[in-house]
């Protein structure tokens, strides 16, 4: 029976070892000095290394050959931790050896001294699925090992140990290999088996490891036995599931494009074809990323594991899509992933994000409610008497102000909108300041922001009470003149319901009932505060009823 690849080519000494130059330097140093620690702890992504280096570091502290050559791997000691039949190297699985009784017998034998080599080397894997009393067991082995004892802790999940353990070792985090470096390998290992390979198909390979050599070569050793002695990109995607990288380009570009149409029968190629829409998705969003880079810094340099031809069309791309587009792209097709995973359409999830990103995020209800009526529609009804009339920003009933032609939506200003969501409690702190503490505990409901030249909008999401609290005629010219001095910029504030801002070229907020009606913050009491109404001695106020604390 054959040996799995990534069994026979586990890194035997430490120049094998990829891309962990910082740990393996920082070991030759100390084995060379003498300074080796009694206890280390090797943390990261798993297929990365840790237990291979362990077992190197334990091949060198028991190698008899000369200082500069250990591990030699052609000594007894060496041999037998090559073939695994080493009496002092205990490795231990501590997903299933995790109970206090396992680490007693542990403690119990460690006093005894090596049978074979000079140390005995203790590798605990998982070391995190250790119970609590598992790990007070084994600190006081951890702080005080006898001189021929060596210990060598391995986790993925290194938050999980207690700081008394961590504080006992010498720790080195382990990171993922870049794609590069990955394909290096592959290169390397391919020759050796008397494959051949496309580069590309090797870099693929690389990038879908995500950072562990251990799937890479497992995934290698899939395509060595496809029947082909060339292992080329076609039989990568098709093994992966993935499409033509060109494929993917033409979607991101009919994105770019904005053409739907385009979009939609590349959708409906990939369903005919049977190829993988999850596989595909998590491709587009990884060529949006790509995009993105570049629009923010124009170098081509961090895209180093993609294929220059790929990293070309990207640049163009780049320059046809505005930043806005491609970031709310990312998002969009990065909740489609979860939804993809089920339904009766499978494909709909994905036609529907190209079409929201085509199409532009929708608008949100109080916007649309807002909108000029269409052609031929009813006009609205005149308010009844009592009831407040729609008004402008600047506090002009709508009815009483010049008929204006609708507006083109405005150019978002994204920067000023970013500084204002990060300093947002700063602005909640002089809207208080400046306009009361119900105005600043409305404002805290504001789920987005848009802001253009001389307009802010605020999406207060289902919240209609502090939507309706803010946009009263007697808080919001406040609002807005704090928000002025604090963009220093003077602004209109258009207030929404919805979870999206967006402004629409029309300052118009909806405002409550007139003073003769329902008091809103008693209204708010009794809706979601479970306030009750009694009846007040004296004269009523002017919501006509008393609002008194539920019991």
């Amino acid at each position: 029976m054959s040996t799995a690849l990534y069994r026979k080519w586990r890194s035997q000494n430490f120049d094998e070892v990829v891309g962990q130059e910082h740990v393996t330097r920082t070991l030759q140093n100390a084995l060379r000095d003498g300074r080796v620690a009694h206890a280390y702890l090797f943390s990261g992504p798993r297929g990365t290394g840790k237990t291979s280096t362990a077992r190197i570091l334990a091949k060198a502290l028991n190698c008899t050959a000369p200082e500069g050559e250990r591990p030699c791997n052609r000594c007894a000691a060496c041999q037998a931790i090559t073939e695994g039949r080493m009496i002092d190297l205990i490795e231990i699985d501590a997903a299933s050896n995790n109970s206090v009784d396992d680490i007693r017998e542990l403690r119990d034998k460690v006093s005894f001294r090596p049978s074979e080599g000079r140390f005995k080397v203790y590798i605990i894997d998982e070391v995190h699925m250790l119970t609590g009393s598992a790990f007070n067991a084994l600190l006081k082995t951890l702080e005080e090992p006898p001189p021929h004892a060596r210990f060598i802790l391995a986790t993925t999940e290194p938050h999980k140990i207690p700081a008394t353990v961590i504080s006992r070792c010498q720790r080195f985090d382990f990171r993922r290999i870049p794609a590069p470096e990955i394909a290096q390998h592959l290169q390397h290992i391919v020759a050796a088996e008397g494959f051949d390979a496309e580069p590309d198909a090797l870099l693929m390979i690389g990038r879908s490891a995500q950072g562990c050599m251990r799937d890479a070569v497992s995934l290698l050793d899939q395509m060595l036995s496809f029947g082909s002695d060339r292992v080329t990109l076609a039989q990568v995607q098709q093994v992966l599931g993935a499409v033509n990288t060109q494929a993917v380009v033409d979607f991101v570009g009919a994105i770019a494009a904005r053409d739907a149409r385009r979009g939609l029968a590349l959708v409906h190629k990939l369903m005919t074809d049977g190829a993988s829409l999850t596989e595909f998705c998590h491709q587009v969003v990884e060529q949006l990323r790509a995009v993105m880079v570049l629009q923010m810094t124009n170098d081509a340099g961090l895209l180093d594991d993609l294929p220059t031809e790929t990293v070309q069309q990207m640049q163009m791309q780049a320059k046809q899509m505005e930043l806005p587009t491609t970031l709310y792209a990312i998002k969009r097709f990065s909740t489609a992933l979860n939804e993809l995973k089920g339904g009766f359409q499978p494909q709909l999830p994905l036609e529907m994000a190209l079409i929201e990103v085509v199409q532009g995020e929708a608008r949100a209800p109080a916007a649309m409610a807002m909108s000029a009526p269409a052609a031929g529609a009813a006009a609205p009804s005149t308010p009844a008497r009592g009831e407040a009339k729609p008004t402008l920003a600047n506090g002009t009933a709508i009815s009483d102000a010049p008929v204006q032609e609708k507006k083109e939506p405005v150019a978002l200003d994204a920067e000023t909108a970013r500084r204002l969501w990060t300093r947002w409690r700063e602005f909640l702190a002089v809207v208080k300041t400046q306009c009361g503490q119900q105005a600043a505990a409305a404002l805290n409901a504001v789920r987005d922001v848009a802001v253009a030249e001389h307009s802010v909008a605020f999406a207060f999401g289902n919240n209609e009470f502090s939507r309706n609290l803010i946009a009263k005629p007697d808080v919001l010219p406040g609002v807005a003149a704090a928000l002025s001095r604090f963009i220093d910029r003077d602004v209109s504030i258009e207030c929404q319901i919805g979870e999206k801002a967006i402004l629409t070229g029309q300052v118009v907020t909806v405002h409550t009932a007139a003073t003769d009606g329902p008091d809103p913050l008693v209204e708010f009491a009794i809706k979601d505060l479970g306030a009750q109404v009694a009846k007040a001695g004296g004269k009523r106020g002017a919501s006509g009823r008393k609002a008194s604390p539920a019991p």
